[in-house]
């Protein structure tokens, strides 16, 4: 595997690429970041080879108080434009989903926790999605706003209060709204800071313990995330 050249934008200092880095690692790429809770800036586009956007509990309309999301969408756009992979977790998936055109909103409710999706029948069109073993898999969310699907996006899957769950977009974006990445010790650390969203009500928010219990299906979703990650490094690769 030729090495790329990944960087990535982290929000806070707890949600880091998880899994991530051991895929990057294993397959000896180069990974740099701009960490905009320090108060750094990206890099040149052109210095980049694929671009990973992280999560953060953050909204992406925030920009008085978190003005460096101008910054960070309009670095998106000039990636997605030089047709250079993107892929976007949680709060990246809806700044990509934004920086397409879409609207973000409020989901109908918050989904935090262990709980299924369905992929659909057009992930067999994609390299990133194809020979995915399940057609139901239980990951790990913690999101309260979704996206409605960005024109030429194909959606790829839904849970039963989320519709929009993940999609693609011209073969080489992915924007997952779920935290395939999650590590045991990722997954302690946004128990930790997101304590007091744990206190709330809600029928698809579970509680720490539970949540702690359902670790068991870290290392499936870690082999989904390898997957992916593996097939847009191929798509990459047949594209160049």
């Amino acid at each position: 595997m030729k090495s790329l050249r990944i960087h990535y934008f982290q929000h806070v200092p707890f949600e880091g690429l998880g899994y991530i880095e051991t895929w990057a690692s294993e397959n000896k790429h180069q990974l740099s970041s701009t960490q905009f809770y320090k108060g750094e800036l990206p890099p040149n586009v052109e210095e980049i080879d694929w671009l990973i956007v992280m999560g953060g509990p953050m909204n992406i309309y925030e920009e008085t108080t978190y003005p460096w999301l101008i910054t960070e969408k309009s670095f998106i756009k000039q990636a997605i434009e030089q047709n250079k992979p993107v892929l976007g977790i949680c709060l990246g998936s809806q700044l990509i989903a934004s920086v397409l055109g879409a609207r973000i909103k409020a989901n109908q409710m918050k989904e935090i926790g262990w709980f299924p999706v369905e992929f659909t029948p057009d992930k067999v069109f994609y390299t990133a999605f194809k020979g995915i073993p399940k057609q139901r898999t239980v990951v790990f969310h913690w999101h309260g706003d979704t996206f409605d699907l960005p024109e030429g996006a194909v959606l790829i899957s839904s849970s039963e209060v989320c519709r929009n769950q993940a999609f693609i977009f011209k073969d080489n974006v992915i924007g997952f709204q779920f935290h395939l990445e999650t590590t045991i010790e990722s997954l302690k650390n946004m128990l930790y800071h997101g304590k007091e969203e744990l206190k709330e009500n809600g029928a698809y928010i579970q509680n720490p313990d539970t949540i702690l219990l359902g670790a068991n299906h870290i290392r499936e979703n870690n082999k989904l995330m390898a997957h992916v990650l593996n097939g847009m490094y191929l798509t990459m690769n047949d594209e160049h």
